[in-house]
């Protein structure tokens, strides 16, 4: 289960930079950004990740998600669109099909609350590894 991948090394990520941090027992939440293209299921991700945290600081955490929507931009004529799932990468505008995803494969850790609330100053903004 890919999920499984990406709870993992959320889980690792935090961890870490909770150790570095020295004096942080626990982790009160973790926010990240899935983009709608990113081959993530939210509510199988929440499941995996209850299961990752299991017997680490971050036991307990709420996991909280940022759904980002896919948008297209045509290269020939520049309109913009939502992609929408199933994804149209097709121009409305002019029938173009060379387009450039703006967003929706997002998939990064954007905050991490320690048990004392404060933001934790690492892993926000860093890409999850991508399973291989």
């Amino acid at each position: 289960m890919h999920e499984m991948s990406v709870a993992l090394a959320v889980v690792d990520q935090v961890a870490e930079a909770a150790t570095r941090a020295g004096d942080v027992t626990a982790v009160r939440s973790v926010r990240l950004q899935v983009g709608e293209l990113a081959g993530v299921v939210p509510d199988a991700l929440a499941f995996c990740f209850e299961l990752a945290c299991a017997g680490t600081p971050l036991e307990g955490a709420e996991l909280v998600t940022e759904a980002v929507p896919g948008r297209a931009r045509c290269t020939p004529c520049a309109h913009e669109w939502a992609v929408g799932m199933p994804p149209r990468l097709t121009c409305a505008e002019c029938g173009g099909t060379r387009t450039e995803l703006l967003t929706g494969r997002e998939l990064q850790i954007l905050d991490v609350h320690w048990e004392d609330g404060d933001p934790a100053p690492t892993p926000a903004h860093e890409p999850i590894p991508e399973e291989r």
